[in-house]
């Protein structure tokens, strides 16, 4: 190889580390399209990054974030799993399956202590089976944190991690920080952090209402629901689909 081709690559590689505080970064990561075009647009390479934590911090839960993540959702989970771990509430088998995904290609985890959640998501993270993780922590430490983003790292997982919004004042290793907040038929994105200048206005974004497609299950749904349809995985056991 040439000089001029091994430099060509360094710059290449350095690329992707380094950038200018006022131009917008890249990733070598895989990236899925968030189905939203004005969004794409403020996110490096256009879309939700794999191999890295994404950190999402909530106003309050419902307010439009599983329909936000429901395009990349609906794509991952075309060919791979998803899990989640630890949801504020119990997940719908119907809202997936109207979202034309069928319900065993996700799993729920509950866990009886935050350890044993941490260690759960560590182990999905680092075996790489499943397409997506999206891990719920209303409180969660640096450097739990920083093991997490480093175990997604070797990973082709895309990796959400979803927090109060108070959270934004600690400092965070995440490469993408995103704030949502409730809006008139939609939601406002806050863009905390990201490889990229700065961004002074929200991100506003229409969500379609779904009848049905929250996350949460009512009470009165409860009898009814499909419980095989979701994988329960005990504390501190991973299901064999996962490891």
């Amino acid at each position: 190889m040439s000089a001029a081709a091994v430099t060509a690559a360094l710059d290449r590689n350095i690329a992707h580390s380094v950038w200018r505080a006022n131009q917008m970064g890249s990733c070598q990561a895989a990236v899925t399209p968030t189905g939203y075009a004005g969004l794409d647009r403020e996110l490096p390479n256009g879309g939700w990054p794999s191999s890295t934590l994404i950190e999402l911090l909530l106003q309050q839960a419902g307010i439009g974030e599983m329909r936000l993540l429901k395009p990349a959702l609906c794509a991952i989970g075309k060919q791979r799993r998803i899990v989640m771990v630890q949801p504020p509430h119990l997940p719908q088998a119907a809202a997936w399956s109207h979202w034309g995904l069928p319900a065993d290609r996700f799993l729920w985890l509950k866990t009886a202590s935050t350890a044993d959640a941490l260690w759960s998501a560590e182990q999905i993270l680092r075996n790489g089976s499943c397409g997506a993780l999206l891990f719920w922590q209303p409180q969660i430490r640096t450097e739990a944190l920083r093991r997490l983003h480093l175990a997604a790292q070797g990973s082709t997982t895309m990796f959400w991690v979803l927090r109060p919004l108070s959270a934004a004042e600690h400092a965070s290793p995440a490469p993408l920080r995103l704030g949502l907040r409730p809006a008139p038929a939609g939601i406002a994105i806050d863009i905390i952090k990201r490889r990229g200048p700065v961004v002074d206005r929200p991100v506003y974004l229409a969500l379609r209402p779904e009848a049905a497609l929250s996350l949460t299950s009512t009470r009165s749904h409860h009898a009814s629901m499909d419980r095989h349809a979701l994988a329960l995985v005990a504390t501190r056991s991973i299901s064999p689909a996962l490891v």
